[in-house]
């Protein structure tokens, strides 16, 4: 009797985690990626720009749609807290205590955010170490406890990085759509996986074009 009314109480509770999600996600909740795979995505900014994270270091946006700086690897690392990788440069997306975007070659706290689900499937990441603290505001008899100004991941309409404490989650640039990879992508990620395996070096990037050199015919 006792076995029956716990398979009925695991029961219940399997029905209710997903729909514990979707209610999360319609009023702007976070989600709960604890456990599993990487997500291979690409963050889309409404500004138009990818998200691309350069073996140099450096952070921007990118406009081309087959851009291999921009297929990036969303891991969770707590429940709504991922760390975002680039999977050609081998870097973390990272905020220092400037609000600077920056790819890290180690993984540390500063390569943590929080990931929000917000309305028409788009997501903000903040830091989840560095903010803005607010003073408390009094009114009355009532004292407000100290309130905290996340920084977020953005970028601007020209493609650059905004420093965390001047972004704001409602902006435009704060708003990334995690983008699903096609399949150049997918092409591009084979290639760099075979070459890995056949040690001719794992951040390979696109083949370019080499223009055919004309000879110069010889005046006699």
């Amino acid at each position: 009797m006792v076995l029956i009314e716990l398979l009925l109480l695991l029961s219940v509770l399997g029905h209710a985690e997903p729909r514990r999600r979707r209610d999360a996600a319609a009023r702007g909740g976070v989600y709960e990626h604890l456990g599993g795979a990487p997500r291979r995505r690409k963050l889309y900014c409404a500004t138009k720009y990818h998200l691309q994270i350069h073996p140099s270091g450096k952070i921007d946006g990118s406009l081309e749609e087959d851009n291999p700086l921009s297929i990036l690897e969303i891991t969770a690392v707590d429940v709504g807290v991922v760390a975002i990788k680039g999977l050609f440069s081998g870097r973390y997306l990272a905020m220092n205590e400037k609000g600077r975007l920056y790819a890290s070659e180690v993984y540390n706290k500063e390569c943590e955010f929080v990931e929000r689900i917000h309305e028409l499937g788009y997501n903000t990441y903040a830091s989840r170490h560095h903010s803005t603290t607010q003073p408390p505001v009094t009114g009355g008899n009532k004292r407000r406890a100290q309130a905290k100004k996340p920084w977020f991941v953005s970028i601007n309409g020209k493609g650059r990085p905004r420093r965390g404490f001047k972004t704001r989650g409602t902006d435009k640039a704060s708003l990334f759509l995690p983008r699903v990879l096609g399949n150049k992508d997918h092409e591009m990620v084979l290639s760099l996986l075979e070459g890995q395996q056949h040690g001719t070096g794992h951040r390979r990037m696109r083949k370019t074009r080499q223009s055919p050199v004309k000879e110069k015919k010889s005046v006699s």
